[in-house]
């Protein structure tokens, strides 16, 4: 089979709530690791076959196909065309799929995928909370046919969260301990200059402000639980940040024409569904089906990667799995870094393969839970 390799990565710093990158316009923002992927690979931005970019709440400065949208503004030329995923926080993850499935189909050689969001911007849920202020009807779950299939029951990221929380034992203070080592693992990582080789200043701002130094299991325990007699509390769930992310994926002819240097290849690719009322579920049947498809086992993956929605779905992934704790989010998520929906699947995959080169490990795994009870695995190869 065709292989499709990654060239490059790259990524803004994440700005935090009313941060430093609460005013760029989302197309301005999402430019930025495009140019500085177009510059680190010496690639001839005329080569470039199509521009993949995931993004939710596509409405306001997120609209009109933002992917062409970000090539555009970085003043790259007219010809090359762009398009917008969204498979909800999975959409970047996405996009990087969709690119290597067309380099390893043949149809195309060289394409940039990644995602951006300004969650300051664009609030979580505005494309669904916007419909009805016009008289539009609510989203899915006042469908006719969804109701019949799931009836009237909530369906919510809050009510999930603690769901899996009780199903899999995980108490308040185990996500408490989980949440304050995210922090402590990102803030190590950036004083120790981890993220400095894939983060692209978006002018003075070179640093990801979303870690707290600040915070304690003090601190996170007197908050106020997200469900009434829950255990989930937002010192717990993921951050909302605004941040983009793009990565360089090529063909083999590519590299050979372009006289490319990959530094990873794309072993694996899949996305698995799950009950979308438990909605954050399907990191677990996912990755088992990754594994299986590949022949991989636990012991031979060097890294993992979850999102961090909320603590209880690493838990519970981890838990279910029997995955070696250490080799999880070592250098913290998204509770510490935040969340940027559109943009999170590229930053993680950013992250990761730096992480992987510094450790001299072979194969790296990335999951993260989607809306609608969705799931992408990818396993890349350092080379």
């Amino acid at each position: 089979m065709p292989e499709a390799y990654i060239v490059d990565a790259v990524r803004t710093p994440v700005g935090r709530k009313k941060g430093s990158l609460a005013a760029l316009h989302s197309a301005d923002l999402g430019a930025q690791p495009i140019k500085a992927l177009i510059a680190r690979t010496g690639i001839d931005p005329n080569a470039v076959d199509d521009v993949i970019y995931g993004c939710t709440d596509t409405i306001g400065s997120q609209a009109g196909d933002i992917a062409r949208t970000c090539w555009l503004v970085a003043g790259l030329p007219d010809h090359v065309p762009g398009v917008t995923v969204d498979r909800q926080c999975g959409s970047a993850q996405q996009a990087v799929h969709f690119a290597a499935q067309a380099v390893m189909s043949g149809t195309q050689e060289l394409v940039i995928a990644g995602g951006v969001q300004n969650m300051n911007m664009i609030p979580m849920a505005s494309a669904m909370l916007v419909g009805p202020q016009f008289g539009f009807p609510d989203p899915f779950s006042t469908s006719p046919g969804w109701r019949a299939r799931y009836g009237d029951q909530e369906v919510s990221q809050f009510r999930s969260a603690e769901m899996i929380a009780e199903k899999w034992q995980c108490s308040r203070d185990e996500m408490e301990q989980f949440a304050l080592e995210s922090h402590r693992r990102a803030i190590a990582a950036i004083d120790a200059g981890r993220f400095t080789n894939e983060i692209a200043p978006v002018g003075d701002f070179a640093v990801d402000e979303t870690p707290r130094r600040d915070t304690s299991l003090d601190r996170m325990a007197t908050l106020k639980t997200l469900v009434e007699g829950g255990r989930v509390h937002a010192g717990v769930a993921s951050q909302n940040a605004d941040a983009a992310a793009a990565l360089l994926i090529a063909s083999e002819q590519a590299v050979k024409d372009h006289n490319l240097k990959p530094r990873a290849r794309i072993h694996h690719i899949s996305v698995r569904g799950d009950d979308p009322v438990w909605m954050l579920t399907a990191p677990i049947p996912a990755t088992r089906h990754a594994l299986m498809k590949t022949g991989l086992k636990i012991e031979d993956i060097d890294l993992f990667e979850c999102n961090e929605a909320f603590a209880s779905v690493p838990l519970a992934w981890i838990k279910d799995l029997g995955i070696p704790r250490d080799k999880v989010n070592v250098n913290g998520g998204a509770i510490a870094l935040g969340h940027p929906l559109g943009a999170t699947g590229a930053r993680i995959m950013t992250t990761m393969l730096n992480e992987l080169e510094r450790r001299n490990g072979r194969y790296a795994l990335q999951t993260m839970c989607e809306g609608g009870g969705q799931a992408n695995v990818t396993i890349i190869e350092r080379l």
